[in-house]
């Protein structure tokens, strides 16, 4: 049975820091493929940060990457 989308997902995306690893602090939507195609070889965490971290890859390696930018602009002048 697919899961619930987390309405919120493209904001945490543009908002949240990874919170571990050589990437710890930066923001989850400017982590680089080769990190994230580490994730999808070796398993996404579990849980929401799995979820949001996928998210980010299929974004990124379908390159659409410029659909974030208003999202970026919008919600990082709120911070």
């Amino acid at each position: 049975m697919p899961q619930a989308t987390d309405p919120d997902i493209l904001k945490k995306i543009v908002t949240m820091r990874m919170p571990f690893g050589k990437y710890k602090e930066t923001i989850i939507c400017d982590l680089p493929v080769h990190y994230l195609e580490w994730f999808a070889r070796e398993g996404f965490p579990a849980g929401k940060l799995g979820m949001i971290l996928s998210t980010i890859y299929e974004i990124k390696i379908n390159g659409l990457e410029y659909l974030l930018v208003p999202l970026k602009q919008a919600f990082r002048g709120q911070q």
